[in-house]
């Protein structure tokens, strides 16, 4: 068994106990007005009712989509409303706007901030990582525990097909609604969870539905700017309760602007291809005839690594329209001792924000001396070695595909020298020692 230990994230303010454990919440009328069923009877949340996207937008689509109302409302009035709300009720546990952020000079633009209070007065915890797949623990914190006052609002699909906003609708507990909440500890404004079908306590694993319900918040928002992730246990997920963190950065992240190379057409119009000359390797699924596709296709991938063992990394971004999956062993390898010293003091935890390219600093020091070799090193010890990458590669196209693919042949080949070439041209730089995922 594989443990290492971290300074757990603290999500919610009544996230107490240093083991995740808070057995004061579990009792009957605890009276702390949380989501279990002490105290949600008869309990009322807004509700935000979504219009199900199917087509997958081009730009243009986008440009219109975001000129209508409601959904800029949604965007602007309704989440970051109810977030700024939160932080005047005093909620959140430091100023995230106060925290000092930077673009790190270099090709990709690395973006550093320093975030010293999302570690502040917590000791270490363990947690095991080498089992993506657990049992959810329902003596574990999970997000019934939060309080009412951290839920935004729900998040569900309009029965009829138009896009609808009740303030004070109840809460349907036998149907298991969607749930949108603060991060107390955010890392950009606005920093939210999704908890997909709450009340079935599922443990985070992806599924095809909650994707989808993923997808559809991107498409909804309609903005660039937010993106949705997802971190699997052992990839840094430190809360076992299906969730997905979601936050706006108002510039592009270095993976966007990474160069790929098309290895593939699958069903329903998606496009999948390869990282080229970025730190961490990754596949990128595109476009796609409907969200459903899309949803169809990344699913299957994430499952098929689920299933393998083997922990990932999911960004959404470009509205639900592009989905970077990135298979990751950082975590393995510290727990072996394979990690450089150096690195570990640091304490970053390289999830999907910083494997994304905002590395999210605890220490001064680390600020200051931040540089595109310093977050290119660190995020190379993150990344499958290329024959690593290339055998869990395998296993995906073979659990995604059957037999209806249009591979494209040459572009494969192409790639091998491509990649060849620019993981070379990094290695004074980032002097990465490469890794097998052990299963």
């Amino acid at each position: 068994m594989l443990r290492i230990k971290r300074v757990p994230t603290v999500v919610s303010n009544y996230q107490k106990d240093e083991n995740g454990e808070d057995s004061n919440r579990s009792t009957p009328g605890c009276g702390r007005n949380c989501l279990q069923n002490c105290c949600i009877q008869d309990s009322k949340l807004p509700l935000y009712a979504f219009k199900r996207v199917t087509k997958v937008g081009g730009k243009e689509d986008l440009l219109l989509h975001t000129s209508k109302e409601p959904p800029l409302p949604f965007l602007h009035s309704l989440l970051l409303g109810e977030w700024e709300d939160r932080v005047q009720r005093g909620l959140f546990r430091y100023d995230v706007t106060a925290c000092e952020t930077k673009v790190i000079p270099g090709e990709y633009g690395f973006i550093a901030q320093l975030n010293e209070g999302r570690h502040l007065k917590k000791r270490p915890t363990e947690f095991r990582v080498d089992k993506v797949l657990q049992p959810f623990e329902e003596n574990k914190f999970n997000f019934t525990k939060v309080g009412q006052e951290e839920v935004l609002f729900q998040f569900e699909a309009s029965e009829d097909g138009q896009v609808q906003f009740f303030p004070n609708a109840p809460i349907d507990i036998d149907n298991s609604p969607n749930f949108v909440a603060i991060n107390v500890s955010p890392i950009e404004y606005g920093h939210v969870l999704l908890i997909p079908r709450i009340f079935e306590c599922l443990p985070q694993r992806m599924d095809r539905e909650s994707l989808l319900l993923a997808l559809h918040m991107a498409a909804e928002a309609g903005n660039q700017y937010f993106r949705l992730g997802y971190n699997s246990l052992g990839a840094f997920a430190t809360i076992n309760h299906l969730h997905f963190q979601a936050y706006y950065l108002a510039m592009p992240f270095p993976i966007e602007k990474a160069p790929t190379v098309k290895l593939a057409s699958l069903n329903g119009g998606v496009k999948t291809s390869k990282l080229l000359n970025y730190p961490v390797r990754g596949l990128v699924f595109e476009d796609g005839d409907t969200l459903e596709d899309l949803s169809n296709i990344v699913s299957a991938a994430c499952i098929c690594l689920q299933n393998n063992n083997i922990p990932y990394n999911v960004l959404i971004a470009d509205c639900g329209r592009q989905v970077f999956l990135l298979p990751q062993c950082y975590a393995e390898k510290q727990a072996l001792g394979e990690v450089n010293a150096e690195l570990l003091d640091t304490q970053v935890n390289p999830a999907v924000w910083e494997i994304s390219g905002h590395m999210v600093l605890k220490r001064k020091k680390d600020y200051d001396e931040a540089s595109e070799a310093n977050a290119w090193r660190l995020l190379a010890e993150v990344s499958l070695s290329e024959e690593r990458f290339e055998e869990v590669n395998a296993l995906i196209f073979e659990a995604i595909t059957s037999g209806e693919i249009d591979i494209n042949t040459q572009c494969l080949d192409e790639v091998d020298a491509i990649t060849s070439s620019a993981h070379s041209d990094h290695a004074k730089m980032a002097d990465s020692q490469e890794c097998v995922v052990l299963q």
